[in-house]
């Protein structure tokens, strides 16, 4: 039976501790929509919630690897909207999808529909297109977005493209309320039943890939005037202006503190593996490998002064690497594994999605064969939604957001199988896991930071961020490892 993260299995004081971490997201939920109040947790003398290892749940040293692998362009509802137990879309008591946002295109609202193409179009994933499909918490504007950006299926030279051959209508309109189901993205619905589906993984802040991308690695996006001066940073989600944002074999831009830097001062290994081609340390000619290179927006660590400074850009590496690692069982403590162009999912590419899926499916696989398998944690994730329809309104916690809802799998011998986390969660929830188990809690903030900087907010230190570690129970029989075939559809 799919339950919930916080009910089954629990030892009495961890299942109180859930009850409470529940609570306090609710009531912190409540103040936010009387007055927008920006929530973080209450800490120590030094304002931070640090949990030092010897807190962790018992058994957490089980956890010697942990996996973050972050495809591109998803919404929850997109591909989990439908999945039994989750939060997806709102229905009747018939069971009937009750959805219907304003469709400028047909002239009537228009509701989400089953896809069964492998290909989407897609709609603007930027700060503005996330502010007016949010719409002041209406969630309705995603079609008009996607009409006024003129992503629309017309005229002889796109009709009969891949990414328009699913579009409904008399007007060819968009496909920003099309959906998936087990049929056309089955590994990831297995892992889901499996393992663990996340449904209130939000995108760290409401913007594009680079935002997103950077918050992955350090919890905040910003632009820095003088680079070699981490206060001199401010918050930017759009980063539009190629003066803002890094690319390969320019000099770094990015000035602020990023969490490589504390797992070096840790001694803790890292890696950050991206596609085969990418011209990260010298110059190349980008040839696509097997999923393509990966573009410097889903790659920002060359771009960081601190890692370039400490000569760690041999620390990026290619996929190969990562799957030698994990045959070998030599994988650093932390990995990210971020897709080249071939195999993102990314809406509007030539590639189906089957093909993300398949590279994703290797990747896991070869983990689970691997002798890492039982000391090893992978999180799947999305980088933002890609302008697909979503029906929660993101929490506000800060200047910089939450984004929209991406779906978000956990996949480890040690979660339990076939639940559901519906805490609140964004890729600062990352962080703190590797924070809390290998950094004897230590955040990134500057008034405990050795190289600080000017940022906001404590990210992982904001009251209603769920905890990573509620997932697991290290006290449970493993579970054993579902090997998937790479491209089902085609069997």
């Amino acid at each position: 039976m799919r339950g919930s993260v916080h009910g089954q299995k629990e030892s009495p004081g961890r299942a109180g501790g859930v009850r409470a971490l529940v609570l306090l997201g609710v009531l912190a939920l409540g103040l936010a929509g009387i007055d927008g109040a920006i929530e973080l947790g209450s800490g120590g003398d030094d304002g931070s919630r640090r949990r030092d290892r010897a807190d962790a749940p018992q058994g957490a040293e089980k956890l010697e690897h942990l996996i973050f692998i972050v495809q591109e362009n998803r919404s929850f509802d997109h591909y989990f909207g439908t999945f039994p137990g989750a939060d997806g879309f709102p229905t009747t008591p018939r069971g009937e999808i009750e959805v219907c946002i304003p469709d400028p295109v047909l002239g009537r609202c228009s509701r989400p529909y089953r896809t069964t193409s492998q290909f989407q179009e897609g709609g603007p994933h930027d700060h503005p297109a996330s502010v007016a499909n949010v719409n002041g918490g209406r969630m309705d504007g995603f079609i008009t977005v996607a009409a006024e950006s003129k992503k629309l299926c017309i005229g002889a030279e796109r009709r009969f493209t891949p990414s328009c051959r699913d579009s409904v209508g008399p007007a060819m309109q968009p496909d920003v309320l099309s959906y998936h189901t087990a049929k056309t993205i089955p590994n990831y619905w297995t892992w889901a039943e499996r393992y663990l589906l996340q449904d209130r993984m939000f995108a760290p802040t409401d913007s594009w890939t680079l935002p997103a991308h950077l918050f992955l690695v350090s919890a905040w996006s910003a632009f820095c005037p003088d680079r070699f001066d981490p206060m001199s940073c401010v918050s930017d989600l759009d980063l539009t202006s190629p003066q803002r944002h890094h690319r390969y074999l320019e000099e770094p831009l990015y000035a602020w503190t990023d969490i490589t830097y504390l797992l070096d001062e840790h001694g803790v290994s890292w890696g950050y593996y991206v596609g085969e081609g990418t011209c990260v340390r010298v110059p190349c000619d980008e040839e696509d490998g097997q999923w393509g290179a990966t573009a410097a927006g889903k790659n920002p660590l060359p771009g960081f002064v601190n890692v370039v400074e400490r000569g760690q850009l041999d620390r990026i590496m290619d996929h190969a690497e990562f799957l030698d690692a994990a045959r070998e069982g030599t994988l650093p403590t932390v990995s990210w594994v971020i897709p080249g162009s071939r195999a993102s999912e990314h809406p509007g590419s030539d590639t189906p999605v089957e093909d993300g899926m398949a590279y994703v499916t290797k990747l896991v696989n070869t983990v689970m064969r691997g002798p890492l398998w039982e000391r090893s944690a992978i999180f799947l994730t999305w980088d933002d939604w890609g302008g697909f329809y979503d029906h929660v309104e993101p929490p506000r916690i800060d200047e910089n957001g939450y984004g929209l809802r991406v779906p978000g799998i956990t996949i480890s011998a040690w979660v339990e199988g076939g639940t559901i986390d519906h805490q609140t969660l964004t890729f600062d929830a990352y962080l703190k896991l590797i924070e809390d188990l290998y950094l004897d809690g230590e955040r990134l903030d500057p008034q405990t930071l050795s190289r600080p900087d000017s940022r906001p907010t404590v990210r992982e230190d904001v009251a209603r961020l769920g905890d990573l570690l509620n997932e697991f129970d290290f006290e449970q029989e493993p579970l054993d490892p579902v090997i998937l075939p790479l491209r089902p559809l085609a069997d």
